[in-house]
């Protein structure tokens, strides 16, 4: 972290030892720092175990949650279920992130990115966070049972893929794939959770995993050389020096794979020009891309929060004009 010279080594000496011990269980992506420093010293480590200092991944969680209910439907008329889907979205996030950490809390020592988490750095102990990981999900519960049956049905179904999730860089070139049906899981639940299944539905499912394939792939290039150590495969790894055209092809895909949803909910060509401000952030992504540069690889992950608020945008435009 960077402090800024004296004033920066002043700040430092005033910090207590605690205060110094729960600041370094941040990884170096953490986004809210200074909220972190506004909790007591004793629930920081849990809060950086659930990634609420990094806020982007419940936005791209939810995010698919909202495009099945804006397709599927009046989505303003459903702003309830949507603030429902997004506390869903921050809890369940944050349970997969602590039953991630439990799993990999090994290989996450040997990683300089990610050897300050919570479980790896011994900052809170595997009965804590396995009892942490139960709290979480007993709010999952609460917003799950917000939702029609079939809806419940399908949301418990993305169970078996979490828990499989931590274990497919031990097998495959390809976790992002994996992270994708994952992470993409919400647009099923959303769009159950007003209408019955369609081809629009599918599509729109297909059209996040691979969107979701291309952010992660951006993202896991931050880990590549301590990943080759370890043995950790990666869609960052797998590509090498051809990860530009990759993401372009997994981002063009997600796209040709949204435009046919919407093609089938309202089949205009004006229709397909809802999706165009998507299409040229996610262009500018991979245009302005710089592989080897990991912090320009972290601020192009999280600038899929704005590509994310566009499809959305595009999804409930269509579905309140169909």
């Amino acid at each position: 972290m960077d402090w800024g010279g004296q004033a920066g080594i002043a700040g430092i000496r005033a910090v207590s030892m605690t205060d110094q011990s729960n600041i370094a269980s941040l990884v170096p992506d953490a986004e809210l720092t200074g909220l972190m420093r506004l909790l007591p010293a004793r629930a920081r480590p849990y809060a950086a175990l659930a990634r609420f200092d990094r806020p982007i991944g419940w936005w791209l969680l939810f995010w698919p949650c909202v495009y099945g209910l804006g397709l599927a439907g009046s989505l303003p008329q459903l702003w309830a279920l949507a603030l429902w889907m997004l506390l869903g979205a921050i809890a369940m996030r944050g349970a997969g992130c602590v039953y991630n950490d439990i799993v990999d809390r090994d290989l996450d020592a040997q990683v300089e990115r990610t050897r300050n988490r919570p479980v790896a750095s011994g900052a809170v102990s595997l009965k804590a966070a396995w009892a942490w990981l139960v709290f979480l999900s007993s709010i999952g519960l609460i917003v799950l049972l917000q939702l029609r049956w079939q809806a419940q049905l399908v949301a418990v179904a993305s169970l078996a893929l979490v828990a499989a999730y931590p274990f497919m860089k031990r097998i495959t070139w390809w976790p992002q794939a994996w992270l994708g049906l994952v992470f993409s899981w919400g647009a099923l639940v959303g769009w159950i959770a007003i209408a019955p299944p369609s081809l629009a539905m599918a599509l729109v499912y297909a059209g996040s995993i691979f969107w979701v394939i291309g952010y992660d792939t951006i993202y896991a290039l931050q880990d590549r050389e301590d990943d080759a150590l370890i043995g950790i495969r990666s869609s960052a790894r797998a590509l090498g020096t051809k990860v530009k055209p990759g993401v372009a092809a997994f981002y063009s895909l997600a796209l040709l794979l949204w435009g046919a949803a919407i093609w089938q909910v309202r089949p205009q060509g004006l229709a397909l020009v809802a999706l165009l401000p998507a299409a040229l952030h996610l262009a500018w992504q991979i245009m302005t891309l710089a592989p080897d540069d990991g912090a320009d690889a972290l601020a192009k992950f999280r600038s899929n929060r704005l590509t994310g608020l566009l499809v959305a945008l595009a999804m409930i435009t269509i579905g309140a004009s169909a």
